[in-house]
């Protein structure tokens, strides 16, 4: 991804490993779930922001494509950057990449919805929170797929 910025970094370890050698899938959702919440606390939905609010975050629909192997003692990183912002839900994306070679292992694609956690429905992202997502997509609008998109 030439656009996004470094939201997870870490080793696969032996224990994620399965039968054929390397890391299980239960692992890659586990870190792209890694790289999510810092995703999302970078522009102002911190635990702090849902917990005071009585907000949360629901992912509705994720997709993950597998490319490469990642085998233990890999060291990744995965990059993210926000691809759409709506009202009440947010799609993004995550690239997980070997560190050492910079091939591209995964990609997950993550629809979320803002809720509220009283009534268990949909709901609007705060002014200061939508601001937030436009700036940092702003920010990270080098990938030639194009830039993002913030309804209004």
């Amino acid at each position: 991804m030439s656009g996004g910025f470094l939201a997870c970094k870490g080793t696969v370890y032996p224990w994620q490993c399965d039968h054929v050698g390397h890391m299980n899938v239960m692992w890659y959702v586990g870190r792209f779930d890694e790289a999510s919440w810092n995703l999302l606390a970078r522009v102002g939905l911190t635990p702090g922001y849902l917990r005071a609010g009585a907000r949360g975050m629901a992912a509705v629909e994720q997709a993950i494509s597998y490319r490469r192997e990642l085998l233990a003692g890999d060291i990744i990183e995965i990059r993210s950057r926000l691809l759409e912002v709506r009202d009440k839900a947010v799609r993004f994306v995550h690239e997980m990449s070997n560190g050492e070679s910079g091939e591209l292992a995964a990609r997950c694609e993550i629809t979320a919805v803002h809720m509220d956690r009283s009534s268990r429905k949909a709901c609007a992202f705060e002014p200061a929170i939508r601001d937030a997502m436009a700036e940092v997509m702003t920010e990270v609008m080098t990938d030639p797929a194009g830039p993002g998109v913030v309804h209004n």
